[in-house]
């Protein structure tokens, strides 16, 4: 497909995932004091499977892990997944810029340690908090996913119980989850550095420094946080200009040598965006995908 095309594409489908408008949750609930530490719980609307309390789906939202993509452009996708019978929970957390070491500027991608921090903590609150909000869902069937940075951050959170032995967010054990389906996801640190995913991204994320990028991947790249024992399914459409297929496929290599199968499934002919945009076929996968795994 020629490049002008492709792009034309490209732009189409993010127009459309952004064209839905923003849907309030029934509750939000805080996991910590500054104001992006929160998490949106959405109801189930429709009862899905066998009956009784619904799977609880966790969202991390992507944007390049900057500041001007909060959770609330990913509202319709949980939405979505609650008309679809499950408890859902959107996770904010805080993203690029606040701190950033040049004043005003908007477009560095994520705050070394902060955003580690916040979805650590809010995981680690989330059980506490579910019970409080969403009465209806089951923690013993929670599925954890996200989209493209969102993907990478689902992954890592994942990934905690073998992280280096000296960092902070390192868990005794795996988490209770019956699953990760991460879309899109920024799973290759290297790969991604190489192919300049989201401009630069994953640099600006561990940091300004020289050897920041280095010395830090072994505590945020999922692909060095292998096995997991967690099982994990990649979404990623072939025609991704974003974050390119690559990426996803060096996630399932890097994964296959460390003896653990991750599924990779692949959509003909979708980009970035229709992953989570519910007027897209693509969406319906995605349900599919995560039903699969709840259940």
């Amino acid at each position: 497909m020629p490049d002008d095309v492709a792009a034309a594409r490209a732009a189409a489908e993010e127009e459309s995932a952004f064209s839905h408008p923003a849907v309030d949750p029934d509750t939000t609930a805080a996991y910590g004091d500054h104001p992006d530490q929160v998490i949106d719980f959405y109801a189930p609307r429709t009862e899905a499977g066998p009956g009784g309390p619904a799977p609880l789906v966790v969202v991390l939202h992507g944007g390049a892990w900057r500041a001007p993509y909060d959770r609330r452009h990913i509202t319709p996708f949980a939405s979505f997944l609650a008309h679809h019978g499950f408890a859902v929970a959107n996770v904010e957390y805080r993203r690029g810029s606040e701190n950033a070491d040049t004043p005003g500027q908007t477009t560095v991608a994520g705050r070394w340690p902060d955003t580690f921090d916040d979805v650590a903590a809010a995981l680690d609150a989330l059980p506490a908090l579910v019970r409080e909000a969403l009465p209806q869902a089951d923690p013993r069937r929670t599925v954890l996913t996200g989209h493209s940075a969102g993907g990478h951050l689902a992954l890592w959170a994942a990934a905690r119980h073998v992280l280096p032995a000296d960092a902070p967010w390192r868990t005794g054990g795996p988490a209770h989850l019956r699953g990760v389906v991460a879309l899109a996801p920024i799973a290759d640190f290297a790969v991604a550095d190489k192919l300049d995913v989201c401009a630069g991204a994953t640099r600006q994320l561990l940091g300004a420094g020289e050897t920041d990028f280095t010395d830090r991947r072994p505590y945020a790249d999922p692909s060095l946080l292998l096995p997991t024992g967690i099982a994990t399914t990649l979404v990623q459409g072939r025609a991704d200009l974003d974050v390119p297929l690559a990426v996803a496929e060096s996630y399932a290599e890097a994964a296959a040598k460390a003896g653990e199968v991750v599924g990779l499934t692949m959509l003909e002919g979708v980009g970035h965006f229709p992953l989570i945009d519910p007027a897209a076929d693509a969406c319906a996968v995605v349900v599919e995908e995560i039903a699969q795994l709840a259940w």
